[in-house]
């Protein structure tokens, strides 16, 4: 293949990884990684591109630890008609749980995974192993850094900011 053939095709995977979700402060780009969670990155596409996440509250905020949203109720109890996920867990030696970092949010049950998900505000070392890693944020995220806080342990937030608008990078 020519260089000109591998840009494309390289342009063509990376857009096909690319997700962009805006924020009141701006666009965060979030690059998709299929190599540790293929189910879990099928189903943010998925939903990302029929429009699920639009206007969801990042309903659990804990300062240095992490911003969560994806549940359309705002409880941290919802999810989307599909069914839950089997658990990708990545092991530490191969990703980690750092700054920008996104994982997906579950209950108690390992393969609990459906809709809701997080991005790190910065390392969890607790969290390596332990959960579905799909993705990181390339770029934008100073507009993670600014969503609202919550209050307390559990980091409910009160009048929670929300995703404008998530879509797949062939679909924004």
């Amino acid at each position: 293949m020519s260089d000109a053939t591998t840009n494309e095709a390289e342009a063509q995977a990376n857009a096909e990884n690319t997700l962009y979700l805006d924020l009141k402060d701006g666009r965060v780009t979030i690059e998709l990684r299929p190599d540790l969670a293929p189910k879990h990155c099928e189903r943010i596409k998925t939903l990302a591109a029929q429009g699920f996440y639009d206007n969801t509250p990042f309903h659990r905020v804990i300062e240095g630890f992490m911003a969560q949203g994806g549940d359309p109720t705002g409880t941290g109890t919802g999810g989307s008609q599909l069914p839950d996920l089997p658990a990708e867990f990545t092991p530490a030696a191969k990703a980690r749980f750092l700054r920008g970092t996104c994982g997906m949010a579950r209950t108690q049950s390992p393969n609990s995974a459906n809709s809701q998900f997080f991005i790190m505000f910065g390392p969890y070392p607790s969290l390596d192993g332990q959960y579905t890693i799909w993705g990181r944020v390339v770029s934008g995220m100073e507009a993670v850094d600014k969503i609202k806080r919550g209050a307390g342990g559990s980091g409910m937030v009160q009048n929670p900011d929300k995703i404008i608008k998530m879509r797949p990078a062939g679909v924004a």
